[in-house]
């Protein structure tokens, strides 16, 4: 049995990753990494950032809302504080980059380029603060500028993170134009949640992010569309807690998946997905995922 996936001229053991905002140094006291196909750090930015006012989580009872707001120590503090030790965890990593103008991301990528990562995601999904907070995953164009501006300064794999589009083709042309290596999707959907004691909202922020469970259909429908609208690896995101969530979005294509709200749930669960991936293949007779993807009825 083969589990292995490969981007460009990267090898991953398995298909499983750890997503970017749930991962971190902290992760590594709780379980053994080594076992998943990668890890992808938490967002850096240039500077450092606090994040949002408190509280920062408020729990659904599908899913979790989150309104973390990039906090990190800026990238300087990041490569020479936290990086080394993440890049001890014996798989492949990935770094997460998320600038608040278009020239920021250049920087962001150049500051990894003589580190050991192998990857990096460029998080699609920040506010352009330029253009007074427009998502940059939302414009084609910006979206092609922004990967081609890495792409011309990194020998790293770059994969462009995008946000919940369901009808992303302009989307996903522009980043496989930009150089991307790959794309992976989707990042958090807006939410808010109010208590009708207090009448006060539950995130300090206003708003958040919802993931988890509740927005695996969402994640599988625009996976489903950026399969049919690129010839690049296409990474799923959103919801999987399961090895089943996690087979759902390989048949549809994806070429691996990320496990962001679970890890919140049990630090384990990567190495938990792999082992029923594994389980399944053996109980049905399959000796790797294209065989697995061969099963599928769907039209790409």
């Amino acid at each position: 049995m083969d589990l292995s996936s490969k981007i460009r001229d990267v090898k991953f053991k398995n298909p499983v990753l750890l997503a970017s905002g749930c991962f971190g140094r902290d992760t590594l006291r709780f379980t053994d990494v080594s076992e998943l196909g990668g890890v992808i750090t938490k967002s850096v930015t240039l500077k450092p950032r606090e994040g949002n006012p408190p509280p920062r989580i408020f729990e659904t009872p599908c899913g979790v809302i989150n309104s973390i707001g990039l906090a990190n120590p800026g990238v300087d503090g990041f490569v020479s504080d936290e990086l080394p030790e993440i890049l001890f965890c014996d798989t492949n990593v990935i770094a997460s980059i998320a600038g608040e103008d278009i020239a920021e991301y250049t920087e962001l990528a150049r500051a990894f380029e003589q580190t050991g990562v192998l990857g990096i995601e460029v998080n699609l999904s920040c506010p352009n603060v330029e253009k007074g907070g427009l998502v940059f995953g939302k414009h084609p164009g910006t979206v092609r500028k922004i990967i081609e501006d890495v792409r011309s300064i990194s020998s790293k794999l770059v994969i462009a993170k995008l946000p919940p589009l369901f009808e992303n083709k302009a989307i996903v042309s522009a980043a496989e134009d930009g150089g991307a290596d790959a794309i992976s999707l989707i990042n958090t959907i807006p939410a808010l949640a109010l208590n009708i004691d207090t009448g006060e909202l539950e995130i300090g922020g206003v708003g958040g992010g919802l993931s988890g469970p509740a927005i695996k259909p969402v994640a599988l429908y625009c996976v489903y569309n950026a399969i049919k609208n690129t010839n690049l690896p296409v990474i799923g995101v959103g919801g999987i807690m399961t090895a089943k969530d996690a087979l759902e979005f390989l048949l549809l294509g994806a070429s691996m998946v990320e496990i962001g709200t679970g890890v919140l749930v049990d630090p384990k669960i990567g190495n938990k997905v792999v082992k029923g991936i594994e389980e399944y293949f053996k109980k049905e007779g399959i000796k790797n995922i294209a065989e697995f993807q061969r099963r599928s009825r769907l039209e790409l």
